[in-house]
């Protein structure tokens, strides 16, 4: 007769590791709960139902369904050129950002001098003014761009010079004795920095560069304002106005720009758990 065998005790260690994915488990489902009943309620807000409690009738905000189904489709035709406009403004964003950032970090006065009055003008004067600067005022000077161009010129600007803190913050964070060991062994300068100093420094910056990718989608509505970029907010607010059903135009847009976000987030979520798993 066989006698099942004792299970070994667990060790304090582990006890308080359960106890705490335990924790992180509940506060998962009671968050995931929130958000079902905070939509649920959204929902209820606009059904545009009425309701009577003694002698009172409320009622909600009610929507016309025939004008949201109608011009659906014609709305999220603006996601392809919205998407466009931020991944080009990105690319060029980081390339600014990490040429300025090399700039402020440089010896040489004149480098260090223009890339931080680059950063200043930029940092000093609102996106929304810089998107007419280039559609409007540059036309008055023999060069003319297309409201697409001006747009994505802004906001790779605008973008490159926030994110160029970011970048140096990345590059300051390689600790000398890494340069100093790459020298030791033969490195030149410009083969340090490019096999050692910036992989790392890539590597931290990814992350908050997320974030700011996720912001600069959501102000890509800004290009609309030039009358000539047909992306999700100039879809919007033309058959808003056309129809006099901006409510429900630009709740449709509010929903798209919500949705990008949150898949763009998770997206970002995903890259920082598996840039986290390399430092383990």
């Amino acid at each position: 007769m066989f006698t099942k065998p004792q299970e070994k005790p667990k060790s304090q260690a582990e006890l308080i590791f359960e106890a705490q994915a335990r924790k992180e488990r509940h506060f998962r489902s009671n968050v995931g709960l929130s958000w079902i009943f905070l939509l649920f309620f959204l929902a209820f807000m606009f059904s545009g139902q009425e309701y009577t409690i003694g002698a009172k009738t409320f009622s909600t905000i009610k929507l016309d369904t025939e004008f949201i189904k109608h011009n659906m489709v014609f709305i999220a035709g603006g996601l392809g050129e919205t998407i466009k406009i931020s991944v080009l403004s990105i690319i060029f964003a980081i390339s600014l950002a990490l040429l300025a950032a090399l700039g402020r970090l440089s010896s040489f006065p004149p480098i260090y001098a223009l890339s931080t009055f680059y950063v200043s003008l930029i940092r000093g004067t609102p996106l929304y003014l810089q998107i007419f600067f280039f559609f409007l005022a540059l036309p008055q000077l023999g060069i003319i761009l297309s409201g697409t161009i001006a747009g994505v010129l802004a906001l790779s600007l605008n973008y490159g010079a926030y994110m160029s803190e970011i970048f140096r913050a990345g590059l300051s964070s390689v600790g000398k004795g890494q340069r100093e060991a790459a020298m030791a062994i033969g490195m030149t300068p410009s083969q340090t920095m490019r096999r050692i100093v910036l992989p790392q420094a890539l590597r931290f910056a990814i992350p908050p560069v997320g974030n700011e990718f996720i912001a600069m989608t959501k102000d890509s509505a800004l290009v609309s304002a030039t009358g000539f970029v047909h992306e999700l907010m100039w879809r919007s607010t033309k058959v808003g106005r056309a129809e006099f059903h901006n409510l429900e135009a630009l709740i449709m847009a509010a929903i798209f720009y919500w949705t990008m976000t949150i898949i763009l987030s998770y997206l970002q979520s995903l890259l920082e758990t598996r840039l986290a798993k390399g430092d383990r």
